[in-house]
């Protein structure tokens, strides 16, 4: 890992835990957490808004614009506004997508989530990865953060990993095993 990266990561968390002590003081918790996926949720969708947050020739006062526009659009808490604010002041929009995932780390930790990754070949609806949340957080016994990705080169199937556990259904990987063993056969 180049020591780019780990300044990055470790930066980010800095800000993140910054961010969940204020706004744990302030009470503003959930509200942070809502505007935190919904960012999240943005820069996944916009290709737009993460090009202006990467963009070095976008000046602070235009990125400012833009998030101040955002922020009373999306009805953003006090706390995360001038938190926003803060990182763009300090040329730190840049950091955006791994402070927020670092929020939301401190967030599951916080709730004693486990962290799960779903995979799946076709898309799934609310209710199915609700079902899915439940039935992992039975059988871990704790409840389920789930990150879903829907996978079309999956072919069929659901792949499934929570810390070390790992459950490949996936049609792509029997396909695979079929033609390791007529390989090696």
């Amino acid at each position: 890992m180049s020591s780019k990266s780990t300044f990055s990561n470790s930066t980010s968390k800095s800000y993140a835990l910054a961010l969940y002590e204020l706004a744990k003081e302030k009470s503003e918790l959930n509200k942070v957490e809502d505007g935190m996926n919904g960012l999240k949720e943005l820069l996944n969708e916009s290709s737009n808004f993460k090009e202006m947050i990467l963009n070095p020739t976008v000046t602070k006062e235009e990125k400012n614009k833009v998030i101040i526009k955002m922020a009373d659009k999306y009805s953003f808490c006090q706390t995360l506004k001038k938190f926003l604010n803060f990182l763009t002041n300090k040329n730190r929009l840049f950091f955006l997508n791994q402070i927020i995932d670092s929020f939301l780390n401190f967030m599951s930790s916080s709730k004693g989530e486990l962290k799960a990754k779903l995979l799946s070949s076709k898309e799934l609806s609310k209710a199915e990865l609700e079902n899915i949340r439940d039935e992992l957080s039975r059988d871990f016994q704790s409840p389920i953060k789930i990150d879903y990705k829907h996978d079309p080169e999956l072919i069929g199937g659901l792949v499934i990993q929570v810390g070390s556990v790992m459950v490949d259904t996936s049609i792509k990987s029997k396909l695979k095993q079929l033609q390791k063993s007529m390989i090696e056969a």
